[in-house]
């Protein structure tokens, strides 16, 4: 079975997943899912095709941690392909939650009682500092709502899925080796795009690839990584505090070409990826954010780029610029050279960020590219496009 991906340069080498042998799901977009393991395997070809996209959500594991009246009526459903998420609360109604719809649906008319949610604990491993669990060999991820004392009174269950056919949206620019900035909105799909990037450069480009997998949404739980993340290491993090330190100690100690890093959040990460990028280290990465305007205003992320600050301007120029004396300018050369809006899962706004950051802070527009799919998945890249003018 071959599922070859819509190319953006010729005699490009993409991903194709192999050993999927049962398929769960097929619609008219060319989008599988299925349950069995699959590897990463790289082939050439020289034709554009429309886009197959090859989905694992290994769904059967992640019902198993489920009461047993869910787990039937969740494999019965006929959206079970589109399950985000189910929401177990003490005392309330069991939730689930699915891909592009809004809200959630109730899945029985009784209450989450605490017997249900301590059969869902045993099931998975255990909870780090960061209240995340996961289920052994598979990316589904359990995040815990707790009581004063300490008690889980609540669980977010997401399903987590492997997928391929997402790379071709970036695979022009991993070819330059600059380091790649991702925002978006939670569920947009960034971990998922982090997880196949990671797959193809260790596997199609042969870069030495480190994972610094802080609470193993990347690679998945338990201590051998998901077949999904290819050739690429996997380093675990202890605690989310130490996740700037593990960063160094990747670099210090494994020699990477490529660092790839989920969700930066604090100045001492933000720093740590400066410190990694000035010793030539490609950095791919995700931050709190959905556009860049919001990193521009973070203090706390503002560094990844470029940093921006309060400069005085001397009479004659600020006459020369037409301007007021007092501006704002970008501090430094930027940590990550390309950032990439996911507005949506198919909708991406890509920037040259040293050039965005600077027109912005003038208060313009940039030029951008605009990065979707048409009816049969295959990338359609609109360049030169005002910032102002995409789609919200």
């Amino acid at each position: 079975m071959s599922h070859s991906h819509a190319s953006l340069w010729a005699n490009a080498n993409l991903l194709r997943a192999t050993r999927v042998s049962q398929f769960k799901y097929h619609n008219n977009n060319n989008v599988y899912f299925t349950s069995t393991a699959w590897h990463c395997r790289f082939v050439a070809h020289h034709h554009h095709r429309p886009l197959d996209l090859v989905v694992q959500d290994d769904l059967h594991s992640f019902l198993q941690i489920l009461p047993h009246d869910l787990h039937d009526h969740l494999l019965n459903e006929s959206k079970r392909s589109q399950l985000l998420e189910v929401i177990l609360d003490l005392g309330r109604f069991p939730e689930a939650r699915y891909l592009g719809e809004p809200g959630g649906q109730y899945l029985r008319g009784t209450v989450v009682s605490l017997q249900e949610l301590e059969h869902a604990q045993n099931e998975v491993g255990d909870f780090g500092g960061d209240n995340r669990a996961g289920i052994e060999g598979t990316l589904h991820r359990i995040s815990a709502i707790r009581s004063r004392n300490g008690m889980i009174v609540g669980l977010t269950c997401r399903v987590g899925r492997a997928i391929s056919g997402h790379i071709d949206m970036v695979n022009d620019l991993l070819q330059y080796g600059k380091s790649i900035l991702f925002v978006g909105k939670p569920g947009v799909g960034k971990t998922t795009v982090l997880r196949e990037i990671a797959c193809v450069l260790s596997d199609e480009f042969h870069k030495r690839v480190v994972i610094v997998d802080t609470s193993n949404e990347i690679a998945g739980d338990g201590n051998i990584p998901h077949a999904s993340i290819g050739g690429a290491r996997r380093m675990q993090v202890a605690e989310p505090s130490l996740q700037h330190k593990v960063m160094i100690e990747a670099v210090e100690n494994h020699m990477p070409e490529v660092i790839i890093v989920d969700e930066i959040g604090t100045e001492t990460e933000a720093l740590a990826c400066r410190s990694i990028a000035q010793r030539g280290v490609m950095l791919v990465a995700t931050a709190h954010g959905q556009q860049l305007e919001n990193i521009m205003k973070n203090p706390t992320l503002s560094d990844l780029i470029g940093g921006v600050e309060t400069v005085t301007l001397g009479d004659d120029e600020a006459k020369a610029r037409k301007c007021q004396k007092t501006i704002l300018e970008r501090q430094a050369p930027p940590t990550f050279e390309f950032l990439i809006e996911m507005r949506h899962r198919h909708y991406w706004v890509a920037h040259q960020t040293e050039k965005s950051v600077d027109i912005l802070l003038r208060g313009k527009s940039p030029q951008v590219e605009v990065r979707t799919r048409d009816d049969n998945l295959k990338v359609v890249i609109e360049r030169s496009k005002a910032y102002h003018k995409c789609d919200a």
